[in-house]
């Protein structure tokens, strides 16, 4: 049987009983990271007094093993107590185990999930906004025109919209949504449920007054929800790119993010 088992993403105490119970079982544990899997197994060992089965053996699955991991599978792999855990939080949400899952159905094993602690949930909680409507975006291309297009996906899915961001690209983020959108609202979760958790909410430009050039951690970023449009590849920054008066930018922008395009033109001349 297949078990996928969520994590603690920061406090240890979060971890379920049944969580502990298929950790303890298992003949073989499928670890984002082997290291990371061994820590907590320890620590559940060392301050709750746990047992586990003796030999259990440990087998790295990741997201740049994951494909080949499946295609050499045999469904006789499944007839031992199988658990794959990802290093913090639930498989499968920016995390592998929804292959492993898919390959499960395919060949009629026997597969359960357990629920548990989400960093997503926990910063859609936390944020305060008020529509329940929500859309997971995981995390943003690099750079580039990608980039800028998947931004504009998110502002304009008509749902408030949670995704992921690394310390690295944090400001890079928020300089990025003051232009294209300094009203709207978002709210910034940091090291969720660990020691140095932190919540920051206003606009970017405020949120980014707020860190004053601390960005280090992992952060869960919500974004209030807006009108739905339809997006397109091109972004405000594409058009404002062009050597074009700001009239006619202003009704281009209008066309693909629906702002209103004496309001555009007004916010385009304050730029």
């Amino acid at each position: 049987m297949l078990k996928l088992i969520p994590t603690p993403i920061g406090n240890i105490g979060d971890i379920s009983l049944r969580a502990i119970e298929a950790l303890s079982d298992a003949d073989i544990l499928l670890c984002e990271d082997t290291r990371v899997t061994k820590k907590l197994i320890h620590i559940l060992k060392e301050r709750y007094n746990t047992s586990f089965k003796e030999n259990q053996e440990f087998i790295s699955l990741h997201s740049h093993n994951e494909k080949d991991f499946i295609e050499k599978l045999e469904p006789s792999f499944f007839e031992q107590n199988i658990i794959y855990a990802s290093d913090a939080g639930m498989p499968g949400i920016s995390d592998p185990g929804q292959a492993l899952v898919r390959y499960a159905q395919d060949n009629e094993i026997e597969y359960d999930i357990l629920p548990g602690a989400n960093a997503v949930l926990t910063a859609f909680v936390a944020s305060g906004f008020v529509d329940t409507k929500m859309l997971f975006w995981g995390f943003l291309p690099h750079k580039g025109k990608d980039r800028a297009a998947s931004l504009q996906g998110a502002l304009n899915s008509g749902y408030t919209t949670i995704l992921y961001e690394s310390p690295h690209r944090l400001e890079k983020f928020l300089n990025e949504l003051s232009h294209e959108d300094g009203e709207r609202k978002i709210f910034l979760a940091k090291e969720l449920t660990k020691k140095f958790q932190k919540y920051v909410f206003g606009t970017a430009k405020e949120c980014l007054a707020k860190l004053d050039n601390n960005f280090r951690g992992e952060w869960v970023v919500v974004i209030e929800a807006g009108d739905f449009h339809n997006y397109s590849a091109v972004s405000q920054n594409d058009i404002l790119e062009l050597d074009l008066p700001k009239k006619t930018q202003a009704k281009l922008i209008s066309k693909i993010t629906g702002e209103n395009t004496k309001a555009c033109y007004e916010r385009l001349l304050n730029i």
